[in-house]
């Protein structure tokens, strides 16, 4: 992984190239990325865990949220999950719509990574209508729920910084010592074009990720959708919370064996890459592309809306170990303040006529 980054860097003008590039190479190099390799990197012996992971209560609450709203929705019992890791959402999902309906369900995978389509597969193995595709345009013209849990924080940024009053492109480089940090005066355009569409300006010495590659994630799934509803779990913040004094850092992190790194250029290949999510614009080019918003609201608000807490069981005993207690202080550590959820938000979008704020009520 290293040689190929050295490569692009060596064939790049004035040796450098863009935090995008470096990201990109890093995460989806299609043999040695780290979301493309054979090594585990969700759960207990990976680098980082999910709410899909932490427990099945998650994607069986989701299954039957969507089972309670598609007939009113006018969609028909059909799933679109992108990024769909291990499998283990789509497997609780399947699981918890089959445990409240006879309906039979169509569920399709997105997944660019052939290691991770391989774990899906054998998570799946047994259930009835499942189908995988490496990108969404094969799906054709869909219709029903799209759903993706952390995404859109693993795309690939560009990173700037205001430095005595101008704007600057961080860049990646290499010596003799590795991959290291330096600037130039910002001359991509693009980035320009976004700063001034979405209305972000920096405070002095201040540091912020830019997602470029977002509008096209979001161009192509609006396109595949002809009906249905979008629901996007993610973490994130708004215009103005990144403007607050505590974001003058960015977000861009990385993360190994669930230790977090702020240097980003160890271990290319090797270690997850992520960023917080640019909310307002990736609701303003949904809007941009036919995809109402219909609600965001932190995860925890979002699962005790949609019933999580009429999961929990009464327990007898002083076993903590049994079902009902793991089951219970899952479903606590999924809403209690500080847990994984508190960080999390849940982006509603929809598409199509009838599917709307009212019809979710």
């Amino acid at each position: 992984m290293e040689k190929h980054i050295k490569n692009l860097i060596a064939s790049s003008p004035y040796n450098m190239i863009s935090y995008a590039d470096y990201i990109a190479a890093a995460l989806y190099h299609p043999e040695e990325g780290y979301y493309m390799n054979s090594r585990d990197k969700i759960g207990r012996e990976g680098d980082f865990f999910t709410t899909s992971n932490i427990s099945s209560i998650f994607g069986r609450l989701v299954a039957k949220w969507y089972e309670s709203k598609y007939g009113i929705l006018g969609l028909p019992a059909a799933v679109c999950e992108i990024g769909g890791g291990n499998g283990r959402f789509a497997q609780a999902f399947l699981k918890g719509w089959h445990s409240c309906t006879s309906t039979p369900l169509s569920y399709h995978l997105v997944e660019t990574s052939p290691y991770h389509r391989e774990l899906q597969e054998a998570a799946l193995e047994g259930f009835e209508g499942v189908s995988f595709y490496r990108e969404i345009e094969e799906l054709g013209s869909f219709e029903g729920l799209v759903f993706s849990n952390e995404l859109f924080d693993a795309l690939p940024v560009h990173v700037i910084q205001k430095k005595q009053g101008k704007l600057h492109e961080l860049m990646v480089t290499v010596g003799d010592e590795g991959f290291f940090e330096t600037s130039i005066p910002l001359e991509n355009e693009a980035i320009d074009d976004y700063l001034r569409k979405h209305g972000i300006t920096l405070e002095e010495g201040q540091r912020l990720e830019l997602p470029l590659e977002m509008e096209n994630v979001v161009k192509n799934l609006a396109s595949a959708v002809s009906k249905g509803l979008v629901v996007t779990v993610d973490y994130g913040y708004t215009n103005e919370e990144w403007r607050q004094p505590a974001r003058s850092e960015g977000s861009l992190r990385g993360y190994y064996r669930h230790q977090m790194k702020t240097n980003i250029l160890e271990r290319p290949g090797s270690m997850d890459i992520t960023s917080h999510v640019h909310f307002d614009p990736l609701i303003q080019q949904g809007e941009e592309h036919g995809l109402r918003f219909i609600s965001k609201a932190r995860q925890d608000e979002f699962l005790i809306g949609i019933g999580i807490l009429d999961e929990l069981a009464e327990t007898s005993g002083t076993d903590p170990f049994s079902e009902k207690g793991k089951r219970n202080r899952a479903i606590k550590s999924l809403i209690l303040p500080g847990g994984i959820s508190s960080s999390f938000h849940v982006l509603i979008q929809g598409k199509g006529e009838g599917v709307g704020s009212e019809a979710l009520k």
